[in-house]
């Protein structure tokens, strides 16, 4: 009797919890779509992002005009990069290195070489992110008449814009 009470009690609470864990599966499911339509509308939609297809990256810090190039402009992953900034005025100690915006990736150095004064170029790989959307972020720092100054600037991998 005892057996068959417990048996008929263990039924009852999975009738009430299969519902309730199909409906959080539903819910989880159309949540994860919705993520996926905001990931494009954010590809497309992001201003902070720079644009290295439609040019030139232009960034200001302390009066000084930077202009970062990206070749090949769509920023492939797994693939050699050629980073080429080009300063308004004089610049030096010139330091990049990139890490993940939304998501930690490690610190990946920028090997740069001074072209002159106001021109630097550089070299770096970076490894693919399963999401899709992964946002790198460049730190840059430089001396400026003797004083340190850093600025930063955000570009979508793999963005075939």
């Amino acid at each position: 009797m005892l057996t068959h009470c417990i048996t008929r009690l263990i039924f009852v609470h999975i009738r009430q919890v299969i519902p309730l864990f199909i409906t959080a599966l539903v819910l989880n499911l159309s949540a994860c779509n919705e993520k996926t339509q905001q990931t494009a509308e954010k590809k497309v939609e992001d201003p902070s992002l720079c644009d290295f297809s439609r040019g030139e990256c232009i960034k200001s810090v302390a009066g000084v005009e930077l202009k970062f190039m990206l070749s090949p402009s769509h920023a492939p992953s797994e693939k050699p990069l050629i980073l080429k900034l080009l300063s308004s005025t004089a610049i030096s100690d010139v330091q990049i290195h990139l890490e993940g915006r939304d998501m930690f990736m490690g610190v990946i150095p920028v090997n740069i070489r001074e072209l002159n004064e106001k021109a630097y170029e550089g070299q770096m790989i970076y490894g693919s992110c399963s999401s899709g959307y992964m946002v790198w972020r460049g730190f840059v720092s430089f001396t400026l008449n003797g004083e340190p100054k850093a600025v930063t600037f955000d570009f979508l991998a793999d963005s075939n814009t």
